[in-house]
């Protein structure tokens, strides 16, 4: 967490709330690819599709090191996904409960163009 010397007109918990209702606020996967790329910096965006790309392999029970030859996601980043699946605050079940988490991926066939995806 970054070292403020400052002190925010609003505090952290408040700001993160305006931003779950930003997030919330989206219609679409368009809209919120959007705002997503807006808001984010590419590695930081390349760093949450690494981290949801890895969710249903785990699911599925896939070993770490399958999961890191098929997906290219550290196995740092995998275990870090793990850990949170089990432990985390519920946010990755709240995903796998709305049926959010993608179908696995056939090796040799091509993935959909549902996921969010860098510009050309």
């Amino acid at each position: 967490m970054k070292r403020r010397f400052l002190d925010p007109e609003t505090s952290a918990e408040s700001a993160e709330d305006n931003l779950c209702r930003a997030l919330l606020s989206m219609k679409g996967v368009a809209e919120m690819r959007s705002f997503l790329r807006d808001l984010c910096t590419p590695a930081e965006l390349e760093a949450l599709v690494d981290r949801w790309r890895v969710v249903p392999y785990l699911l599925q029970g896939v070993a770490y090191r399958e999961i890191h030859e098929r997906t290219a996601v550290s196995v740092t980043t995998i275990g870090r996904v793990a850990r949170f699946l089990s432990q985390g605050n519920g946010g990755y079940q709240a995903a796998v409960e709305h049926h959010a988490v993608p179908p696995l991926r056939r090796r040799g066939r091509p993935a959909s163009n549902s996921g969010i995806h860098k510009k050309s």
